[in-house]
């Protein structure tokens, strides 16, 4: 491989990130907090509600996925500069916003778990009032902090909270297209980035289905096992408060208009010429993608007894025009036909339904009986909207449902 080239695949690959471009601008910079508090494994953000000098009506809320360590002005930027200023809002109804960071958010969910501890145990000890709190979290942080409540309740540890959340948190899995998976196996030999967090800890123990090497079989990690089995250990769920859950993604089983077996991105080169990525079709040996190019190939990567999963409805994310832009930044010659796919399915995110069976996946959940589902009250959205936006409807929903 000629050295510009090898500089060019470098330079590609590690710009790609899982859930978000690397290297993407800066964003602008959060308000100053009332409060920093540096905890084992991570720190948190205290900003007073309205009208107080003291931790007052808390809602505590974890960081979800990524690499490194939390940005605080990204999740600020999430939370309150988007289509709904849900920190404002929250604020000025005089309650306090904790946000809980993580030194590495792609850690183990059982260990960034005890960073959330050590969050709610402060806000504890810190409270002004008797009013019980609210705790959850976005994406993998509604599971860190589902985790966290739970273990506490089997040590019989009072956490005084009334009511949980999850914004679109992936109870039984998330999905990421195998091809992609296959992907940074491809590319790891030139820049392991996307690999180091596909590879993570935690996406292990939230990807429905992990392929551990471009001629591997997409399985379930040993480590979702082993956390599914943590989470057994500790009852599952905590039960004292009440349970909440947001889904980014409909409930009335319409999908998100990807066509499986559809070409989702193609390559032409100079890097993966003849590489192209294909929606998750059902059936046996289903071709879902063919690396080729200056890395080697062609290596055809195939999948067994999978559902449609990338057109499911859900909260979607934008994971082959992630590709797309840093292939084409550096030459790449691309075709990005299905930027976004499903990421957390609805029936995950409200956790009514696993996610192997096609029937399960698109099931109407708006003609459910809510009490099949884990949580005692659920929202969807009227659209396939990005993986945890705050959106005005999802924001009110939780605001109305607080603690007094």
């Amino acid at each position: 491989m000629a050295d510009s080239k090898a500089d060019k695949v470098r330079k590609a690959a590690g710009a790609i990130g899982l859930v978000t471009p690397r290297g993407r601008p800066a964003p602008a910079q959060a308000p100053a907090a009332d409060e920093e508090w540096r905890l084992p494994g991570g720190s948190a953000r205290v900003y007073y509600g309205q009208g107080h000098q003291g931790v007052v009506r808390p809602v505590v809320l974890a960081d979800g996925f990524d690499l490194g360590p939390t940005d605080f002005d990204r999740l600020w930027e999430g939370l309150d500069n988007g289509a709904f200023p849900f920190a404002g809002r929250l604020r000025a109804r005089g309650r306090t916003l904790v946000l809980v960071g993580f030194d590495e958010r792609s850690e183990s969910i059982l260990r960034n778990a005890e960073t959330m501890t050590a969050a709610l145990m402060r806000t504890v000890a810190e409270q002004l009032g008797d009013t019980r709190l609210a705790v959850g979290g976005f994406g993998l942080g509604g599971l860190v902090a589902r985790y966290a409540l739970a273990k506490l309740e089997m040590q019989r540890m009072d956490h005084r909270t009334g009511v949980y959340v999850s914004f679109d948190s992936p109870h039984r899995g998330a999905w990421v297209p195998i091809g992609l998976q296959a992907f940074a196996h491809h590319i790891a030999p030139a820049d392991d980035t996307l690999l180091r967090q596909i590879a993570s800890p935690a996406a292990q123990q939230t990807l429905w289905r992990y392929l551990d090497g471009v001629d591997g079989t997409p399985a379930e990690s040993p480590l979702r096992l082993e956390f599914k089995a943590a989470l057994d250990r500790v009852g599952g769920w905590p039960r004292i408060p009440r349970l909440l859950g947001v889904s980014s993604g409909r409930g009335d089983g319409r999908g998100n208009g990807v066509r499986a077996g559809a070409k989702a991105l193609t390559c032409a080169g100079p890097l993966f010429d003849g590489t192209y990525f294909l929606a998750q079709p059902k059936g046996e040996q289903a071709e879902v993608a063919v690396l080729n190019g200056v890395l080697g190939g062609p290596h055809t990567i195939t999948t067994s007894g999978f559902p449609e999963l990338d057109g499911a409805p859900g909260g979607t994310l934008g994971s082959f025009g992630i590709v797309a832009d840093a292939l084409a930044a550096s030459g790449e010659n691309v075709d990005p036909v299905h930027r976004s796919v499903c990421f957390v399915p609805s029936v995950s995110a409200v956790s009514i339904r696993d996610l192997g069976r096609q029937d399960d996946l698109y099931t109407d959940i708006d003609a459910l009986p809510p009490e099949q589902s884990d949580l005692d009250d659920f929202l969807l959205s009227e659209r396939n909207d990005p993986h945890a936006l705050m959106t005005p409807e999802t924001g009110e929903w939780v605001l109305d449902r607080l603690p007094d």
